[in-house]
């Protein structure tokens, strides 16, 4: 139904706060070239439409949406006297500025002043040039930096990680060179004490023995599982007895190694009874050569293998050589971020994977998603300044699959809940954030996958819960990622 036209009353414009400082002869040209109009409930602009009309709220009740997907998201609800929306941009001439930003329906019959695009465009450089030189600044000044700021915290983001990762890396890397240069020095004793044994009195039944206890030893180092520190402490306490009972000096230099490698005395009694009393304690040494090569290829191989993990989850967060739009396992995302930020998180955050292993691959941009996670993340452990847990939940939630990010820090006090959000807003201190990370996250979760962003939160328990469709809009086409 079209709206009603109704007469235009310029002492009632008059009492509106846009137009309280004009004078009669304004008023009369707002009253002449606009109009009145009457909407039942319903819609009365639509986003995307060409934006024709600047509309100020006389009575009634309007609500602003925000379309996501194919849902239509509200933004806000008001029913105050003078609010205003529509074509707030006709006074700008880039054709981008020609559409409506969002939608605006009324709940009740509703009342507005209604001034088409060109006059309110008209009225703003006659009346306020000046204004409008200064609009045309902000406006385009506030978009470039937040360009600018966003790229920024990318960077910055991506220093820190730069950072956390370098750390990261650097611990494993180490142990590898401390272990490879321990193991030159065991394998040049191990050659000397073979030479030994060789040049010795050993017969050739008890060389092939002592062989075939150094394979089965090597085996027993390579299963040994850790004891816990009274049941280690034990094991320590009998095998010294055992070695100073056979006569075997410094003994107790040898057991914590022989514990490790998980070997106790029944171990030792086999090797006595291969060989004779005279040359038990040079069969020992070599076999505890034996244990630590055995135990430093153990912590080589440990130290490398998560260097590889490592490097592997840099490639999964930062999608080199990956289409930018796929169909993803968003649990390889959230793990590949959670290693990337455990050096910035530190020991005092422990981390709880609550993963639903049932939900389906998803089209994404999972790079894009990384930096949600990343967000999400770091501000979780900046909250619990590094005392806490998080817990990182995922569940399929009727046609989307649900990422919470739960933390035990203070929580998001009421009175900027709804703010937090916002560009630019941060309660973090001058120079430590933009407060663009939330932002920037919701946008990618709004606005290119066409999910929700959402925050749960009382003292000790906040959550952050993105919710992400199990399908791809119609007009994307995900690839498949391998």
């Amino acid at each position: 139904m079209s709206p009603r036209p109704l007469p235009c009353d310029k002492s009632e414009l008059g009492t509106l706060f846009l137009f309280e400082k004009l004078d009669q002869d304004q008023l009369e040209r707002l009253c002449r070239e606009g109009r009145v109009e009457q909407f039942d409930a319903g819609p009365v602009y639509t986003e995307g439409d060409e934006a024709t009309c600047f509309y100020v709220l006389l009575e009634g009740t309007v609500v602003m949406s925000r379309r996501v997907g194919a849902d239509d998201v509200e933004i806000s609800r008001s029913s105050q006297r003078g609010v205003y929306a529509g074509a707030m941009q006709a006074y700008l001439n880039g054709p981008d500025q020609t559409f409506y930003k969002g939608s605006m329906r009324v709940t009740v019959p509703s009342r507005f002043f209604v001034l088409p695009a060109a006059t309110f465009a008209a009225v703003l450089r006659d009346w306020f040039p000046m204004a409008v030189h200064l609009l045309e600044g902000l406006f385009f000044g506030s978009q470039n930096t937040q360009r600018t700021i966003g790229q920024r915290e990318r960077l910055l983001a991506l220093g820190s990680l730069s950072a956390g990762l370098t750390h990261e890396l650097n611990n494993p890397a180490a142990a590898a060179v401390r272990a490879t240069s321990t193991l030159r020095d065991r394998v040049a004793h191990m050659r000397h004490k073979l030479g030994a044994i060789a040049s010795g009195p050993y017969a050739r039944d008890t060389l092939e023995t002592l062989i075939e206890i150094q394979e089965r030893t090597a085996e027993r180092v390579a299963k040994a599982t850790p004891l816990s520190p009274l049941e280690a402490s034990d094991r320590e306490d009998s095998l010294g007895d055992w070695l100073e009972d056979h006569g075997i000096a410094g003994g107790w230099q040898l057991a914590p190694t022989f514990v490790q490698a998980g070997l106790d005395t029944d171990w030792l009694d086999q090797v006595a009874a291969t060989v004779d009393e005279d040359t038990l304690e040079g069969a020992i040494r070599w076999l505890n050569y034996t244990v630590e090569t055995e135990l430093l290829m153990t912590e080589i191989e440990e130290s490398t293998t998560r260097i590889s993990h490592l490097v592997d989850a840099a490639k999964q967060y930062s999608q080199i050589d990956r289409a930018p739009y796929q169909v993803v396992d968003v649990h390889e995302l959230l793990d590949s971020t959670l290693m990337m930020l455990a050096g910035k998180m530190g020991s005092g955050i422990k981390v709880t994977k609550d993963y639903d292993r049932t939900a389906p691959r998803i089209p994404a941009y999972p790079g894009e998603l990384n930096q949600v996670w990343t967000n999400l993340i770091d501000n979780a452990a900046s909250a619990m300044e590094g005392e806490g847990r998080l817990t990182v939940r995922t569940a399929h939630d009727h046609d989307q699959l649900l990422v919470e990010f739960r933390d035990t820090g203070p929580g998001v006090p009421a009175e900027i809940r709804d703010r937090i959000f916002d560009p630019f807003f941060t309660t973090k201190p001058v120079g430590e954030g933009t407060g663009l990370g939330l932002d920037i996250s919701w946008r990618i979760v709004a606005n290119k996958h066409h999910g929700s962003l959402s925050v749960q939160s009382v003292p000790g328990d906040t959550r952050f819960q993105v919710r992400l469709p199990l399908t791809a809009a119609d007009t994307e086409t995900p690839e498949e990622a391998s």
